[in-house]
């Protein structure tokens, strides 16, 4: 995930940071890197504090935040806010200028991650890397808290934009360990601290 984040803030910082006279050229690289450590920070965070359902909503582009709006999402108003704090502290940048690097490279650099993550066809990263990752578990597919669960199967039914009879046969299977029966709907389930009926719910409810 390290490796994807840095290269799209690459990407995204030719003329945010690169010509950004502001930033002087020597300390280019560090205020990527500095970028980078708040990226993953923030969303290590989430996924520690129990956010799954907010991540699972950003990284498949189903958070109701349009490319042009990500700034809007709570998630990545609090890595932006980080991001500028950090900025200015590191390298004694004025608050205009460090919010205007956070604002031209953020959302180019989030948005790319959930065209990585939410594209099936796109192996170099997925919902279970990142979120295994994120949760400590070493990016397997199996890394989450719920053993043996899929988060790719939820995830890429929520980027497709639909969720049909398929999905939810895919989703239910991943979450029930594939060939166990299903649980009352009014009886949450819970593996090893992941609440799967709530998750389940928030995700599903407003479909």
């Amino acid at each position: 995930m390290l490796d994807q984040l840095l290269g799209l803030i690459q990407q995204n910082s030719q003329q945010a940071i690169v010509q950004n006279p502001a930033v002087p050229n020597e300390q280019n690289e560090d205020v990527m890197q500095t970028l980078l450590g708040s990226i993953t920070g923030g969303l290590q965070e989430q996924a520690q504090s129990g956010n799954i359902q907010g991540l699972m909503g950003l990284l498949s582009g189903n958070s109701g935040a349009t490319a042009g709006g990500l700034m809007n999402n709570p998630i990545v108003a609090s890595i932006a806010s980080n991001a500028i704090g950090s900025i200015m502290q590191k390298f004694g940048i004025n608050n205009s200028a460090a919010s205007g690097i956070v604002a031209s490279v953020l959302p180019g650099v989030i948005g790319g991650l959930i065209s990585k993550v939410s594209n099936s066809g796109d192996s170099s990263i997925d919902f279970n890397s990142i979120l295994g990752g994120l949760m400590g578990g070493g990016g397997t597919q199996a890394a989450s808290p719920a053993s043996g669960f899929d988060f790719n199967q939820i995830g890429y039914a929520l980027a497709d934009g639909k969720l049909d009879m398929n999905d939810l046969v895919r989703v239910g299977g991943s979450f029930m360990g594939g060939g166990q029966s299903a649980a009352p709907a009014n009886n949450q389930q819970q593996q090893g601290g992941l609440d799967l009926g709530g998750l389940l719910g928030g995700l599903f409810g407003g479909k």
